[in-house]
């Protein structure tokens, strides 16, 4: 069997884990992730989805709060003896000193179709753009960002309604399958990983807070492209009376009207002004309040 140790953390990596575990291809022997972390009001130590799945399993995990400045977990790690390192939104860069641990190579599963979008945003950025379609990669871990050679990919449609949940676990759901087969071809020599070419380099900035805040200047289509790509992570917005309202859904309208002027309330929702058409605004999150229709919340300014 193959022997790896899985790096992860948040949920989107744990169906990747899952599916290797029980593998008849795979052993993992080992789990890195990141440190427990203060989580809701009460700020609780909160394990990570990958950690509570190890430590049920009875799989070793590993914390460490830099990878690359602990020779200690580095040296444990050694002990285990991995044919590779996967890597799926772990959360820490790895030095040339931990690369070279597993036998063969670490392998990474990244959320775009590379060289397209490389870095920490890249499922949010795709639908940002308006792209219709995005993928996954599994690629040869480098020290330069998402540099490394291309093992294998898949293709998946974005939808104009899709938001980057719903990307989120279509990822979630593909990604599994591809890391399989990915280790098993280069452990038995019958995957030649093909180098990236440079000439498509994109890259997938972190979010800015200016980018969360809505632009009425801008398009209809832009805006709701926004407001799916940042849905509920961390949502985009408007200010109204001096509070935050959050919006979660919204359609695009072939109309005309002042930037940022509500032009009519709809049982639908609320009919917006935008530089180029109009958008309905169809489910909002008022600052202090639950998610709601966005004509409900309107309707409530009156009371």
């Amino acid at each position: 069997m193959i022997r790896i140790v899985f790096f992860g953390t948040p949920k989107i990596a744990l169906k990747s884990l899952e599916y290797l575990f029980n593998s008849d291809n795979i052993d993992v022997v080992g789990v890195v992730t990141q440190p427990d972390k203060p989580a809701g009001r009460g700020h609780k130590l909160t394990m990570s989805p990958v950690k509570e799945f190890a430590l049920e399993h009875n799989i070793p995990v590993f914390q460490p709060k830099s990878i690359r400045k602990e020779p200690e977990v580095q040296a444990e790690l050694k002990k285990l003896e991995p044919d590779f390192f996967v890597t799926f939104a772990f959360g820490q860069i790895l030095s040339q000193e931990v690369l070279d641990i597993p036998k063969f190579e670490t392998i990474n599963l990244h959320a775009s179709l590379l060289p397209k979008y490389r870095g920490a945003n890249p499922i949010q950025r795709a639908i940002i753009n308006g792209d219709k379609e995005t993928g996954i990669c599994t690629m040869i871990t480098e020290l330069g960002l998402d540099c490394g050679d291309v093992c294998l990919r898949e293709t998946i449609k974005i939808s104009d309604t899709m938001n980057c949940m719903e990307l989120f676990d279509k990822i979630s759901d593909m990604s599994p399958a591809l890391l399989e087969k990915t280790l098993v071809e280069l452990y038995n020599g019958s995957l030649t990983p093909i180098p990236q070419c440079e000439d498509g380099v994109c890259m997938a900035n972190k979010l800015t807070k200016d980018e969360m805040q809505i632009d009425w200047k801008k398009s209809a289509c832009d805006i709701h492209n926004l407001i799916r790509g940042i849905y509920k992570s961390p949502s985009a917005y408007f200010m109204y009376d001096n509070k935050i309202i959050k919006v979660l859904e919204s359609r695009v309208v072939e109309d005309c009207g002042a930037c940022g002027e509500f032009l009519k309330v709809t049982k639908e929702g609320i009919l917006v002004g935008c530089g180029k058409d109009c958008l309905m605004l169809l489910r909002v999150k008022p600052e202090g309040k639950g998610e709601m229709s966005a004509r409900d919340w309107y309707n409530g300014l009156k009371k």
